[in-house]
């Protein structure tokens, strides 16, 4: 099978560039319009089978452009923005996007996404040994997307916090310490203040998670660490 075909539409070139190197080093093929009206044009030419758009862009902007794919095709769209309002993601959703990443991104969250949205799209689900994803009360961690919800409600979650909330809910009931977190999560060269970084992502994550359920929490080990406690622990 042929490796699937992603068109990039931002104006801005570094973008393009770098989305193009992680995507390509995926084994993606990939195109690249910088304008509005150069991806409707590049859309009909190269028939891709997903395209990031981004919202502001010079001639057509991406709205515009979402709106002339729908009337044309079913092809998955996922809108890169930088405006983070509600308005803006509900909009595009609602004008047929599949998906939204708001910008600033991490390259392998987006890579991540737009495997998920294929999959999807294709009805070409990998065996469920190959999706990683833990679920509690009120809580879904999916690391195949990069996605984690909480009641229901999909919550905007940086990729290290969520590989974070991720690791630990793996592991219900552990204790981990923070060189243990950091070695897992940010990986052996990571050059930041060991116990600031852990503690800043998990003061974030509790923020997300408070009261969404009273069978599990993100406990504190005083002078050791952390782990994510189960009711039935």
């Amino acid at each position: 099978m042929a490796a699937e075909k992603i068109l990039i539409v931002d104006d801005e070139k570094n973008i393009c560039d770098l989305l193009r190197m992680y995507l390509e080093k995926d084994g993606f093929r990939t195109i690249i319009a910088n304008n509005g009206r150069a991806a409707l044009q590049l859309f009909r030419e190269r028939e891709p089978d997903l395209v990031l758009l981004d919202i502001m862009l010079p001639e057509l902007d991406g709205w515009q452009v979402c709106r002339e794919i729908r009337k044309v095709s079913d092809k998955p769209i996922i809108m890169l923005t930088a405006k983070g309002e509600t308005f803006d993601k509900v909009l595009g959703l609602e004008l047929g996007a599949d998906d939204y990443v708001t910008k600033p991104f991490e390259t392998k969250e987006v890579v991540a996404r737009v495997k998920a949205v294929l999959r999807r799209a294709g009805g070409e689900n990998k065996p469920d040994k190959d999706i990683k994803e833990v679920e509690y009360d009120n809580l879904v961690v999916n690391l195949t997307n990069y996605e984690m919800r909480v009641k229901g409600v999909r919550v905007d979650t940086p990729p290290k916090e969520l590989e974070l909330i991720y690791h630990l809910a793996s592991n219900p009931n552990r204790v981990f310490t923070r060189d243990q977190l950091l070695d897992s999560v940010w990986g052996f060269n990571y050059g930041g203040d060991n116990s600031r970084t852990v503690d800043v992502h998990i003061k974030r994550l509790r923020e997300k998670l408070e009261g969404a359920s009273d069978q599990w929490s993100l406990e504190t080990i005083w002078r050791i660490g952390y782990k994510f406690q189960t009711k039935d622990s």
